[in-house]
């Protein structure tokens, strides 16, 4: 029996209208899009899942800071807003704005990484594994065991393999890795958190092997929920007090801002001790006016900063965060009851359904988590992601399709946007589909790519009989 729904914390005050669209029209306008989710238009898509970020509701707060903002080019009293707000959370002295997560990648990574080299992280998703790629090193994941059966039911599936991380650290020495990421969630296995006591082991191996210790940011605060709900010791911290000492154990941090701080654009990047590390953070200043623009700005408006400073506040609250939370733990639910796999338990920020389970005559190189995306679109309008082989790649040395550790197809929930309507909406599409599964015999091939990220522009089309 599905759980009761979480009820909002907050009252709609305003709404937009989102449009219908037929069953005949929508298998024409994905067959116009070349069989990809991201080339479709918004306005076609009734309820839209293809990614948690930038896609939030901002508050009336947050509103109201846009018009606050400083749009001073050069030191304008909204980046010092947003400086004091990051470093009163994170605990870290030099706080830098960019205009997305990617782009601290961008501006981070080249510090640390080159050809011949490696990081390692629990789980690396699409963009910061070609940012690991582009600066010429190579991505190696090393989630635990237990992530890997999207069955298996326990706590912190999001962790890294401590003892795998030492061997890989042995393995390819300690002088070739010149990064180890902690993503948090860790949104390729499934939004799964990861634990206060991992991030204390994973620190410490870092330091014993004088290895920089990065935190991929994105969902930290849905992470220190987790935390606190569910890690022994931790239940009577405040989810700030879980989020500085999560932050406390690692040197640096990038961030996308468009999930856990409820915007539509900003990211930041963290060092927690610039006077260390005045290197790097000369390093940071220099990459970031090249490719972001100043540093005050960092490739924001002042409108962006100033709402970016409230939501970094706002997601810390706990009412909010556990409504967030319920909101997919509510669909999960509605899944066990149907019989449909999932990643379980649910993570943070969405339900990473196992296609491969919905579709086992279906071979990981012709993408199930693809082909149960767009019999999402086809079936209600739903447009979710793949994260599975299709999303994964090629291997960068030897051009061969990589296979994925899952096949999942991911409903990103954006924050304080949809209802429980509308999450029964996406539960019934699903049994829809789980229905006649069976009658789905092929998945589909690729017909053009890009060199890198190429699931956000790829063509394909259904493999035939």
């Amino acid at each position: 029996m599905a759980m009761k729904y979480v009820p909002e914390p907050f009252r709609i005050k305003m709404v937009e209208t989102i449009k219908m669209t037929t069953r005949e029209e929508r298998e024409a306008k994905i067959k116009d899009a070349k069989y990809n989710l991201f080339n479709l238009k918004g306005e076609d898509v009734y309820i839209d899942l293809l990614t948690d970020s930038g896609t939030n509701a901002m508050s009336q707060e947050q509103w109201a800071g846009v018009m606050r903002g400083d749009e001073a080019y050069a030191g304008a009293k909204s980046y010092y807003k947003l400086v004091d707000a990051g470093r009163d959370i994170f605990g870290y002295q030099y706080i830098q704005p960019v205009h997305q997560g990617r782009a601290a990648e961008k501006v981070l990574f080249p510090a640390f990484l080159h050809k011949g080299q490696y990081a390692i992280s629990n789980m690396f998703f699409d963009t910061t594994r070609a940012h690991v790629e582009l600066a010429g090193a190579r991505a190696v994941d090393c989630v635990v065991e237990e992530a890997k059966d999207p069955s298996r039911r326990c706590k912190f599936k999001g962790n890294m393999d401590v003892k795998k991380l030492k061997e890989l650290i042995q393995e390819f020495g300690a002088e070739n890795v010149g990064l180890v990421v902690m993503t948090i969630t860790n949104n390729s296995a499934g939004g799964q958190p990861v634990s206060l006591e991992n991030m204390r082991q994973v620190s410490e191996i870092c330091r014993q092997y004088k290895i920089p210790l990065d935190i991929d940011a994105a969902r930290y605060a849905e992470n220190a929920y987790f935390i606190k709900r569910d890690e022994a010791g931790c239940e009577n911290m405040s989810i700030k007090e879980i989020v500085r000492k999560t932050f406390s154990y690692a040197d640096m941090f990038t961030m996308s801002a468009k999930k856990d701080t409820i915007v539509n654009m900003g990211g930041l990047i963290g060092v927690k001790d610039p006077e260390k590390n005045a290197e790097l953070v000369s390093n940071i200043k220099a990459n970031c006016i090249s490719y972001e623009g100043f540093i005050t700005y960092g490739g924001l408006a002042g409108r962006d900063l100033e709402a970016l400073a409230i939501g970094l506040y706002e997601g810390l609250d706990e009412n909010y965060l556990r409504y967030r939370i319920g909101q997919v733990e509510y669909l999960a639910s509605r899944l066990d009851d149907a019989g449909i796999a999932y990643q379980s338990p649910a993570g943070g920020h969405g339900v990473f359904v196992d296609a491969a389970a919905m579709f086992p005559q279906i071979p990981y190189y012709e993408f199930p988590g693809q082909v149960l995306g767009i019999e999402l679109y086809k079936e209600a309008g739903i447009r979710a992601c793949d994260i599975g082989s299709y999303m994964l790649g090629n291997d960068p040395d030897t051009g061969e399709q990589l296979r994925s550790d899952f096949e999942f197809t991911r409903l990103a929930i954006p924050r304080r946007v949809y209802t429980q309507a509308h999450i029964d909406v996406m539960a019934e599409a699903l049994i829809a589909i789980k229905e006649r599964a069976h009658e789905i015999k092929h998945g589909y091939r690729i017909t053009w790519e890009p060199p890198i990220l190429r699931h956000f522009q790829a063509h394909l089309e259904p493999i035939e009989e």
